[in-house]
């Protein structure tokens, strides 16, 4: 079995060595910026972590699969960013900033017709099955991305709500990752199935420590400004949390903050952080986090993995969970 850090560099690697059609350049040369201005690489090193389980057969059949993945997933920052009229991803100028929205539109379509042409790469044997778990996740992410639209003018949305929707939007591209790697090496269907709900949970802390992170981490280290969803009125784990929790007082004060203007912005981001604080909040999040990973690994008790094959899960999704970008 490879280690974390062997897997990554060969999924960098293949990242590194991607290359498009070059024109129309209008077209392309968008695609090529947002997969090369960093992030994680997540999805592709869980799909492949999970693989490397079974087999050390690394070759295009798990390579190609795993790519898409991550093709996939930029896609949707592309036209998050429009959406969110967000001027940085990963600390760089997004595409709609760059170049403009129909750029941004068009330029995330090809990305989600190439994600389906490296997906054909993955075994003939087990092809429907991958397809049709790849096309079930692209809907729920489509889901959720259209709940938490809908959550920005909802004055009250609860913690089921918020959850069902972070999992459909977040956990559910991870769960993907996590089985369609176990179905490609041939794992045995119970393993499968509980490795999908592993990266289901991870998912959740995730987006969880992503809120978390917005409000409350190092612009320098996270890549984009802190307090962007305080400045919007995003429905994070944090707001919704913090309007369960307050009531009199304390509910006219967080009303007072959400009324702030654009010439207040720093005022703001400062004044919901302390109320996150004052409220515990901010401390309960990471106690959510944490959570969400113990029940992660919960999901893999009792269904015959290794004692190595935990191992490698559970150093993948502490160094997931427990991050400052």
């Amino acid at each position: 079995m490879y280690s974390l850090k062997e897997q990554e560099a060969l999924i960098m690697r293949a990242i590194c060595n991607l290359r498009f059609v070059k024109e129309p350049a209008g077209l392309y040369e968008p695609l090529e910026y947002m997969m090369s201005i960093g992030g994680k690489r997540l999805r592709p090193r869980l799909c492949l972590a999970t693989y490397n389980l079974y087999s050390d057969d690394i070759g295009d059949n798990i390579i190609s699969p795993a790519l898409a993945l991550e093709i996939f997933h930029n896609f949707t920052l592309l036209h998050d960013d429009i959406m969110d009229r967000a001027e940085t991803r990963r600390g760089q100028l997004t595409v709609c900033k760059k170049w403009n929205d129909n750029v941004a539109i068009l330029s995330g379509d090809v990305m989600c017709i190439l994600a389906y042409k490296y997906l054909t790469a993955c075994p003939a044997g087990v092809q429907p099955q991958v397809l049709e778990l790849f096309s079930r996740m692209g809907a729920e992410v489509c889901e959720g991305q259209q709940y938490d639209m809908e959550f920005e003018s909802q004055p009250i949305v609860t913690s089921d709500e918020y959850i069902n929707m972070i999992g459909l939007k977040t956990a559910a591209l991870l769960a993907c990752s996590a089985k369609m790697g176990a179905i490609i090496a041939g794992a045995p269907q119970t393993q499968a199935d509980a490795l999908y709900d592993f990266g289901w949970q991870i998912g959740l802390a995730f987006q969880i420590s992503d809120d978390y992170l917005d409000t409350f981490g190092d612009p320098h280290v996270f890549g984009k400004k802190i307090g962007g969803d305080i400045l919007c009125g995003k429905k994070t784990w944090l707001l919704v949390e913090t309007i369960k929790r307050t009531a009199g007082a304390s509910r006219q004060r967080l009303n007072e903050i959400l009324a702030m203007g654009e010439d207040r912005a720093e005022e703001k981001i400062a004044a919901m952080q302390q109320l996150y604080i004052d409220l515990d909040v901010k401390q309960d999040a990471i106690k959510a986090i944490e959570a969400y990973h113990e029940k992660a690994m919960e999901c893999l008790a009792g269904k015959g993995f290794t004692p190595a094959q935990l191992e490698s899960l559970k150093e993948f999704s502490t160094s997931l969970v427990h991050r400052e970008d």
